[in-house]
């Protein structure tokens, strides 16, 4: 199998799905002869045209407006939003249009074949509006689904599943990862089961979990607690909504203790949902209460970025307060 990194990964998942089905399109700012601000779209307008890659005005909620009419006619619109911080103006298309179409018709008209792509997260010294991660505002919503890959074997195989499902779908790609993660991708067309979290090691002394950039991040701090005895279960959640309750819960059963990691602030975070879920489902098999290690609940810093994110060290504090409770 060839080597590809994030991003090709996510170039060949695009050029395949724009091969197999001619109603797939591509569209965002930058995303045509450019080939994108991070180059995720790089030749497909060379290869298919520019009526079916093509740049946007410097407008969110025109673009995905456009997308959600497009989809409602049939076809299977690709949207790219630059930066997923930029996504807030298209905000009420998302969550008022693309989530409720199918819904408030009855099922007579819908909008599941809308893919809207966005780079995420820090790491990459962007500042507050290069840096956000907004899944969680987007988890509120009946209506959607989200999605978040952790290397390139997962971003090909999710990506070609979220523009074939049957429902709107966020994809969120974690853009330090777009260069710094690579592996072997077969060259086939595959895809990846959404909702399903995927056990990354097995453990039986606590849970981590966690999704995009912090997976390796909460690997690096297992692979710590390991050396002082702590048996750590890894799990990538993979999937936002709907998320995977029964593989968590399963694994908690186990272990009886859960250390849940993501970028975004603490305040209304996801983690907080997970929590509140395992607790209703694992509360008499719990040795310790839940732990959260998140960003902070400031704006995103520049220049104290590293002591913003939460890193490997913070995981072990937390998992060491977790097994000495």
């Amino acid at each position: 199998m060839p080597t590809m990194n994030l991003l090709q990964a996510i170039n060949n998942a695009l050029d395949i799905a724009m091969g197999s089905d001619e109603r797939v399109l591509c569209f965002g700012e930058d995303v045509g002869g450019f080939g994108g601000v991070f180059r995720a779209t790089s030749h497909l307008q060379e290869k298919y045209g520019r009526e079916r890659c093509f740049n946007t005005p410097l407008v969110e909620q025109g673009i995905i407006g456009f997308a959600n009419g497009l989809a409602a006619q049939g076809h299977k619109p690709v949207a790219e939003i630059q930066f997923a911080d930029y996504i807030f103006p298209a905000f009420d298309q998302i969550v008022n249009e693309s989530a409720k179409f199918r819904y408030r018709s009855g099922s007579l008209f819908e909008v599941g074949g809308l893919t809207i792509r966005a780079p995420y997260g820090g790491g990459i010294s962007g500042g507050l509006y290069h840096s956000q991660s907004p899944e969680a505002y987007f988890a509120h919503t009946p209506g959607l689904k989200i999605v978040v890959p952790r290397n390139p074997h997962q971003a090909k195989g999710l990506l070609l599943a979220a523009i074939r499902d049957p429902d709107p779908v966020l994809f969120f790609e974690p853009k330090r990862l777009y260069r710094a993660s690579t592996g072997e991708v077969p060259e086939a067309d595959y895809q990846l089961p959404l909702g399903e979290a995927e056990v990354i090691k097995e453990g039986s002394d606590v849970t981590l979990l966690a999704w995009g950039a912090q997976v390796e991040v909460t690997e690096k701090a297992a692979e710590l607690a390991e050396k002082e005895g702590i048996s750590c279960e890894v799990i990538d959640l993979r999937s936002i909504l709907p998320w995977d309750v029964e593989t968590v819960a399963q694994s908690v059963l186990k272990t009886g203790r859960l250390v849940i990691s993501h970028e975004a602030p603490l305040t209304g975070g996801f983690a907080g949902e997970i929590a509140a879920t395992i607790a209703e489902r694992c509360f008499l098999y719990l040795e310790s209460p839940i732990q959260r290690v998140t960003g902070l609940d400031t704006p995103f810093p520049l220049t104290l970025e590293k002591e913003y994110l939460p890193n490997h060290l913070k995981i072990v504090e937390a998992i060491k307060a977790s097994i000495e409770f």
